[in-house]
């Protein structure tokens, strides 16, 4: 989808009277790598439009230039799986650029920093077994249940969620953070540290659902996810590859089942 900033997917609407089909648009997600002089230097997962305006500010955010005029030429093209941007420096600029790449360490929060080539970006994912069996009210139940236990989030109203839910809707745990990827983590960490079995049940994240959130839950062995935000298409794409029923946009009256390879309400 080189290009494009969107796309539409199938989804199947979830309310506590039955299913019904429909569509969704979702915002594209792809890895965009990111080079300078040649030299690979960063992988970002964005939109894949106005690259050659995210790439010249990405550029000055990494102090590698101070303005446009360090900048001789920009290119973009399409790679396997995502976009390429190359941008050749002026001379002056290339000490601090080949310094730059000797030390740099990943300090975005985009997921995969540090990665420099698209290759590396998008490593497969283990095939998941289906989840258990849910009932519809269950997970309307579950929105109910983890706005009580966000103890953090009612004090600040600025932190996500991450949730355990047995597949008859008992609440196994709760984890908070400002970031959605470390309350996953937490979550997660607590299930390992204390011997849970977090694919016994189903995740419930107060967050939008990008990549790396399907793949923290493939990889936790998590194979029915709920978020109560959208996803993007790269996420929907990755929750395919790994057999993951993907449920968004969670609300107490309604919400879409994004990829459901397992018939979770036939």
């Amino acid at each position: 989808m080189p290009g494009r900033s969107h796309t539409i997917i199938s989804t199947q609407r979830v309310s506590p009277d039955g299913v019904t089909p429909g569509e969704r648009v979702v915002p594209v997600e792809m890895p965009i790598a990111i080079s300078f002089l040649g030299l690979g230097y960063a992988v970002m997962m964005a939109t894949p439009a106005d690259l050659k305006d995210f790439a010249v500010g990405f550029a000055l955010a990494e102090r590698l230039i101070g303005g446009p005029q360090d900048i001789e030429q920009i290119s973009v093209e399409a790679g396997d799986g995502g976009m390429l941007v190359n941008l050749e420096l002026v001379p002056e600029r290339h000490d601090g650029l080949f310094s730059r790449v000797r030390h740099r360490v990943g300090e975005s929060s985009c997921g995969i920093c540090g990665i420099a080539n698209l290759e590396q970006a998008l490593r497969p994912l283990p095939r998941l077994a289906p989840p258990p069996r849910v009932e519809r009210a269950v997970l309307f139940s579950a929105l109910d249940t983890i706005r009580d236990h966000q103890p953090l989030n009612r004090q600040t109203g600025a932190v996500h969620a991450a949730a355990l839910f047995a597949s008859d809707g008992k609440l196994v745990a709760v984890r908070e953070d400002v970031g959605r990827h470390n309350a996953f983590d937490k979550l997660v960490g607590h299930c390992l540290r204390e011997g849970v079995d977090p694919g016994a049940g189903f995740v419930l994240l107060t967050s939008r659902c990008s990549f790396e959130l399907v793949e923290k839950a493939a990889l936790a062995g998590v194979s029915l996810l709920v978020t109560v935000s959208a996803p993007t298409s790269l996420a929907v794409e990755r929750a395919r590859e790994a057999g993951l029923t993907l449920i968004a946009l969670a609300r107490k009256d309604e919400m879409l089942l994004i990829v459901d390879p397992h018939q979770l309400f036939a």
